[in-house]
């Protein structure tokens, strides 16, 4: 039975993207309207069942599950109001980054920042502290300055610069536990483009130059395939250069061209069939690694914000992400190296590492500090257990930050002292859902019950 965008099924249960999370709730709820929303967490109140939402169902953690009511914003979706003196944009919920982005073009906007897939609802994206790349920028929830949800007794809480602002403040990052957000306020910047540089460069040499890229570039991020001695390292930097016109045509045709092959060709389809193969016969994946690479051209080209910092996923997988601060990431990223060279299983999905400015989000990964992110992935039905389990023990080492939507054996006791408002986030749960409407088996463990 084949996935919908939410992970929905016909036969009424849930799946997510990757297919290592499902549940089958008592009842699944569309609302298309506040209001909606509003009556669903009452009458759920009234039969004394927990709520949450699911977005586009590409959280790896079992943060969307339920077997009790299971809410998707699909039709509460679309712009609501653009604000032309400021940029600020108010945005439905359920709106995804793929709608969203040429919305935001039309209107002569974009977001400062984004991650490499565009498949997440806005609210989805802020809850689970989503975020790109780039020392001077910072996450996608940071970037926002308003939100409506609806709480545990289905009232309504506006939150901005004129309505309790601090509470704003915290429930930017709020993981579905605070309540159902209905719309969203971004802060945007005006539309640019981005001139961005793809190669493959000697892993050494991708290392020693990082921090220097770091501070010269505007966004830069590199992946390593395990069991070669190569990277790809993309390198983005702001411009008001516009995409070549007809006069350069045949340049542009080659450009599009090698872009095309790198991410569809080479990153979906060739990576998807080698990847079958690895799982198959694990001892031919460092052969099959080294072929990867050798097949991905230098590219160079400009185009629309979005269009660079996104890519199509379209090869299933389990992803562990971790956030440590700025001055250990290389040195994390190092063991996490030695560390696929002593595993009986060969890894067949590159490393990512990239950095991020901070910001003040209470629950954000990067609060309180630059940060740069290690993300390992296996292919989806692929054993992990070691090689997470692994990886999350270098990041303790470094006081460690999971991503909220991707793999992780973190528990409320481990993770309280890692965030130095953790407080801060439970007295607005407290004040916003005090009989736990919106809480789950993973919210439990990792918030605590």
């Amino acid at each position: 039975m084949s996935l919908t965008a939410n992970g929905i099924r016909a036969d009424g249960s849930w799946r997510n993207w990757a297919g290592n999370q499902w549940s089958r709730p008592t009842r699944i709820e569309r609302p298309s309207s506040e209001e909606e929303v509003a009556d669903l967490v009452r009458r759920a109140a009234a039969d004394g069942f927990r709520v949450r939402v699911v977005g586009s169902a590409h959280s790896f953690t079992g943060i969307a599950r339920t077997d009790d009511v299971l809410v998707t914003l699909d039709d509460l979706n679309g712009l609501v109001a653009v604000d032309d003196d400021t940029g600020r944009v108010r945005v439905r919920a359920g709106t995804r980054l793929s709608a969203l982005n040429p919305m935001l073009l039309a209107l002569g906007l974009a977001m400062e920042n984004l991650g490499d897939i565009d498949a997440q609802t806005v609210a989805g994206a802020i809850s689970t502290s989503t975020h790109g790349t780039g020392l001077g920028f910072r996450s996608i929830a940071a970037g926002v300055v308003g939100l409506r949800l609806v709480v545990g007794d289905g009232s309504v809480v506006v939150l901005d610069d004129d309505h309790d602002p601090g509470l704003r403040d915290v429930a930017r990052v709020g993981l579905g536990a605070l309540g159902v957000i209905t719309e969203v306020t971004l802060q945007c910047v005006p539309a640019f483009n981005l001139r961005a540089v793809e190669e493959v460069l000697p892993i050494d040499e991708v290392v020693a130059g990082f921090d220097g890229w770091a501070r010269s570039t505007d966004h830069v991020e590199f992946f390593w395939m395990p069991h070669t001695g190569y990277a790809q390292v993309k390198r983005n930097t702001r411009t008001t250069e516009v995409p070549p016109r007809a006069a350069t045509r045949r340049k542009a045709l080659r450009r599009r061209w090698k872009r095309f092959k790198n991410e569809e060709l080479l990153s979906n389809v060739a990576f998807g069939a080698m990847n079958h193969v690895g799982r198959l016969r694990p001892s031919v994946i460092p052969a099959l690694n080294q072929r990867v690479l050798g097949g991905v051209s230098r590219a160079e080209y400009v185009t629309t914000s979005y269009e660079v910092f996104t890519s199509p996923r379209r090869v299933r997988f389990e992803e562990m992400e971790y956030a440590v601060p700025r001055e250990h990431g290389l040195e994390a990223f190092d063991r996490v190296r030695r560390l696929v060279g002593a595993l009986e299983r060969p890894i067949g999905f590159p490393i990512e590492f990239r950095v991020l400015g901070a910001d003040d989000v209470p629950l954000s990964t990067a609060e309180g500090r630059d940060s740069c992110y290690v993300a390992v992935h296996v292919f989806r039905r692929t054993p992990s257990e070691d090689y997470f389990r692994g990886v999350e023990a270098i990041m303790d080492d470094y006081g460690g930050r999971p991503h909220w939507g991707k793999v992780h054996f973190q528990t409320a006791a481990t993770l309280s002292g890692r965030y130095p408002q953790w407080d801060r986030f439970h007295a607005a749960r407290d004040r916003l859902d005090p009989t736990r409407r919106f809480t789950n088996e993973y919210l439990d463990i990792v918030l605590g019950s």
